[in-house]
């Protein structure tokens, strides 16, 4: 019966979590890797396009609640996705009409691109700010668990309660079926096959008649819908705060480049890897070190990292990898 509670107690507090988180970096870093395999830089500012794509969907969705909409038991965040989608995706759009496309057609070093986004980083970083404020916001509303604490006890008898958050198991749909039609996308139609090609060989590309232009602006519109799905999932799961999304840039690209730069499989792989390395390293294990060894009572929380530092283990992973694998696990571009 322990060894089940000590189960549950880390399915509750570290496997869930995890899932959960690893869904919400992997659909972050698989934005990052799609503008690094086919415009050829790392885009800094994608942590404040996803900050831009959830405030753009937080305030449709305050909007549908005042009317009285209501998608229950499902968030109405969902109903007003589309609204920010299309908002993050005239906003990219619009940065690269006026920013990128002039350091684009004059061939500038990718290192140049890097230090105008983080240019647009600070822009809409501070125009996220003066839109929505500074402070926590909330918007989830619909049924909070699948099934709570206590319902759990009640069912199997057990001391520890499992409590499956109805924002988990949304995010892990979601991010399923994003990936999926992701994949069919770049696999099956022909446009997500010229994309490919431009990112393997962007002359031979050229040369077979594809419209650079037009891969860019499908791109864009691509990495919009990932960036305001996962800003929105992440914010509904936790809360939104404007700065949180700044900090969010450090595990999502050490999710993309553990997991190979470029490589969309990778940015998943890396995604969960960063997210469980985060949640293990970071929680307290002496409820279920209590739980295994019911005749050892430890003095401390048995914690390798305070919370507070968890960012700091996506940075440890990330120096690792680029010292003895710079191209990640699948094989992606180096740096």
């Amino acid at each position: 019966m322990d060894l089940l509670n000590a189960i549950v107690a880390l399915a509750n507090f570290v496997i869930l979590p995890g899932i959960s988180y690893g869904s919400q970096l992997a659909l972050g870093a698989l934005g990052v890797t799609l503008i690094y395999g086919i415009l050829r830089f790392s885009n800094f500012a994608h942590g404040d396009t996803m900050a831009f794509g959830a405030m753009a969907t937080i305030l449709m969705t305050w909007w549908l609640q005042s009317l009285g909409v209501s998608l229950d038991p499902l968030p109405t965040a969902l109903l007003a996705l589309p609204v920010g989608i299309a908002a993050t995706a005239l906003l990219v759009l619009g940065t690269d009409k006026l920013v990128y496309k002039f350091y684009r057609e004059q061939k500038a070093a990718p290192v140049i691109l890097v230090i105008v986004s983080m240019g647009v980083m600070f822009v809409l970083n501070g125009l996220v700010r003066f839109i929505i404020g500074v402070d926590d916001q909330r918007f989830a509303d619909g049924a909070r668990f699948v099934i709570s604490a206590r319902d759990f006890k009640e069912i199997t008898g057990l001391r520890e309660g499992l409590a499956i958050k109805s924002t988990t198991v949304l995010t892990v749909v979601v991010a399923v079926i994003v990936v999926a039609l992701l994949f069919w996308f770049l696999n099956k139609t022909r446009t997500g096959k010229s994309m490919r090609a431009f990112s393997d060989n962007e002359d031979l590309a050229l040369l077979s008649g594809i419209n650079p232009e037009r891969v860019v602006m499908i791109t864009w519109i691509i990495v919009a819908a990932l960036a305001t799905i996962a800003g929105t999932l992440y914010g509904l799961d936790k809360s939104f705060k404007p700065f949180t999304y700044f900090q969010l840039l450090l595990p999502i690209f050490a999710a993309a480049i553990v997991g190979g730069l470029g490589n969309p499989v990778g940015a998943i792989a890396g995604g969960f890897v960063i997210a469980f390395s985060e949640v293990t390293i970071t929680y307290a294990w002496k409820k279920v070190a209590g739980y295994v060894f019911p005749s050892w009572e430890p003095d401390g929380l048995i914690q390798l990292l305070s919370t507070d530092y968890k960012f700091a283990v996506s940075f440890a992973i990330l120096i690792v990898v680029l010292l003895f694998r710079p191209t990640g696990l699948f094989r992606g571009k180096s740096l």
